[in-house]
């Protein structure tokens, strides 16, 4: 489990004073236009980074828009956010671009992460496969958040899960991209999950 740990003594004679924080590297993944980069925006205590780029007519030709024609916006690197969970756990939040082309992106992003966040839209499921295949392949914990888009068909969790074609155990919750009391609820899922997982694998590997 990769992390960053801060510490600082108090300045006062005496003091004594020793905290220590724990930094846990979080990914948001998914189709192009299912909401990450809203997701980062509405959990984040900060002013989320974010690496957008207005959609051109250049790229109608690589970016399927179906479903999403409103969006005028492409991530193109990375978004960042920071949330903090309780005192002395943050999240650090890395929303990866949801474009084919800027896949290559994704090896350096997930270097040390603890999990990942799968956000799917139930009108484009199949859009976020590939990023269920990567972090199956590469055994990175992860849950898939459906992003219950105004208008949308509404399926429970177990749909989603026997379409997906998920791992026994994966968890599925439903979510708002848009509410940040939503995404932190799926945020300490994921905690949760990443937790139990590397637990278990730990105790494998000296069994």
């Amino acid at each position: 489990m990769a992390y960053e740990r801060s510490e600082s003594t108090g300045t006062g004679v005496g003091d004594g004073v020793d905290t220590t924080a724990l930094a846990l590297k979080i990914l948001v993944a998914g189709g192009f236009g299912v909401g990450k980069t809203t997701l980062v925006g509405a959990v984040s205590e900060i002013r989320p980074l974010r690496t957008e780029e207005q959609l051109s007519r250049a790229g109608e030709l690589v970016d399927d828009t179906g479903g999403v024609a409103q969006k005028t916006t492409t991530t193109v690197a990375m978004d960042f956010g920071r949330i903090t969970i309780r005192s002395g756990l943050s999240l650090y939040l890395f929303g990866t671009p949801g474009q084919d082309r800027f896949w290559f992106l994704w090896d350096e992003l997930s270097q040390g992460a603890l999990g990942a966040v799968v956000l799917a839209d139930t009108r484009r499921l199949e859009d976020c496969f590939p990023a269920v295949d990567y972090f199956e392949h590469r055994k990175i914990p992860f849950v898939v958040a459906v992003n219950c888009f105004p208008g949308a068909r509404t399926y429970g969790a177990h749909d989603v899960s026997r379409a997906l074609d998920l791992d026994r155990g994966t968890p599925v919750v439903l979510c708002d991209a848009r509410d940040r009391d939503s995404g932190k609820e799926v945020l300490i899922r994921l905690v949760e999950y990443a937790g139990r997982m590397h637990t278990a694998r730990l105790l494998d590997s000296v069994g």
